[in-house]
């Protein structure tokens, strides 16, 4: 991937200035980046937020409630964990982050989720069937509001940021149950 970003780059280089456009060019190298670094700080703001609240939750007990009555959903995907077993709490935490379009606050829920699950594997080194259903949800996550984004539309001063509500929850919905799908399918082949 460095090789095609470092290809990219000369090219660009070398256009600019064939083109005569070598001063434009490094102007917006320089306001690129400096609007990629007040994104991320704007991101950064969203995921820290989020993860203080998993964490009051967390510490709270809340979640343990929360777990419970998104139990019967874990527990219908994920068949062969013990239904009191932390990596419950653990999913649900990361699909909770992944409903509200928090990818990036999701991304250690998910990783203390794998830890959970790899404590429940048998076989160390192989990934189990609920493994797997996990990093297909995880994936292909549902969102039910994409935070994220509206952050990003909104920090561009879009008139309607929220106008991507919808179009994400109908597309994330058909994506997650399709990688589901596919998933059973391809269990069934390759049992």
């Amino acid at each position: 991937m460095n090789v095609l970003w470092l290809i990219m780059i000369c090219v660009s280089i070398v256009f600019a200035i064939f083109t005569g456009n070598l001063e434009a060019f490094t102007k917006s190298i320089f306001e690129g980046a400096k609007s990629a670094v007040e994104i991320s700080l704007y991101l950064l703001g969203i995921v820290s937020v989020w993860l203080g609240i998993t964490r009051i939750l967390e510490d709270s007990g809340l979640i343990y409630r929360i777990a419970h009555l998104f139990r019967p959903i874990i527990s219908r995907l994920f068949k062969n964990i013990p239904g009191d077993h932390p990596s419950i709490t653990a999913i649900t935490l990361n699909v909770l982050a992944n409903l509200f379009g928090l990818g990036n606050a999701a991304t250690p829920l998910g990783i203390k989720a794998m830890q959970e699950l790899d404590a429940l594997n048998q076989d160390k080194g192989t990934i189990t069937p609920e493994m797997m259903t996990f990093i297909v949800i995880n994936t292909a996550s549902i969102q039910l509001i994409p935070f994220s984004v509206i952050g990003i539309l909104a920090s561009y001063e879009h008139h309607n940021p929220a106008v991507v509500v919808l179009p994400v929850l109908i597309a994330t919905a058909i994506s997650a149950m399709t990688a589901l799908l596919i998933l059973a399918l391809f269990r069934r082949i390759f049992r």
